[in-house]
């Protein structure tokens, strides 16, 4: 479960969020909406521990400490490009986020399949379509093993089959008892499973 209390940043002199505070348990996937500009990239950021904010805590469950230190190896971002390296095959590339996370690559196969990738497994990532590397970044999710996942805009270059697999990717995460915050400007799609509703700049 993550907290959060307080948080407040600035971008100069544009205050994006002041005092924010949420809570998404287990099995929870939290919505964070608004228009281009308003911010929901960089709270993912400050989830991740990417950015740090002027004021407030994160906490996972009753965990106290540093939020670099209590989230390392919790949570998993994914983000506009999706940390896809363009010069190794979709396999190569799961296979090399597999040995980081320290899990057993025999299920690669069978994640390319699930997000219908198969036939691109030999292809080098710069070869693939833009909605092809978004779903070889989300299937990367499944292996990295965190507990919270932070997905930003990730139906963007997605089509009809690419939505469906996010949607049951999600909720596998979700039923096994992962949470998720998501960042969006298009909440159609995804708003059935996320039970919680963040705004920003309203």
């Amino acid at each position: 479960m993550l907290t959060a209390e307080g948080l407040s940043l600035w971008r100069g002199d544009q205050c994006l969020f002041r005092r924010l505070g949420f809570v998404v348990p287990a099995g929870s996937a939290t919505q964070v909406t608004g228009p281009n500009g308003s911010g929901k990239t960089t709270l993912l950021r400050v989830l991740a521990g990417f950015l740090r904010p002027e004021t407030g805590t994160l906490r996972w469950a009753d965990e106290t400490g540093d939020w670099d230190e209590v989230s390392r190896g919790r949570v998993a971002y994914c983000g506009h490009l999706g940390g896809i390296k363009a010069e190794l095959t979709a396999t190569e590339n799961l296979r090399f986020d597999a040995a980081l996370a320290g899990v057993d690559p025999a299920g690669i196969p069978g994640l390319l399949e699930e997000a219908g990738l198969a036939p691109c497994a030999g292809l080098r990532a710069g070869q693939l379509s833009a909605g092809q590397k978004r779903r070889l970044a989300l299937a990367r999710l499944r292996l990295s093993g965190a507990s919270l996942w932070l997905l930003d805009e990730p139906q963007t270059n997605l089509d009809d089959a690419g939505r469906h697999y996010l949607r049951s990717l999600l909720a596998g995460h979700l039923r096994a008892g992962g949470c998720a915050v998501i960042a969006s400007h298009e909440p159609a799609g995804l708003a059935d499973l996320a039970t919680g509703r963040i705004g920003l700049g309203g």
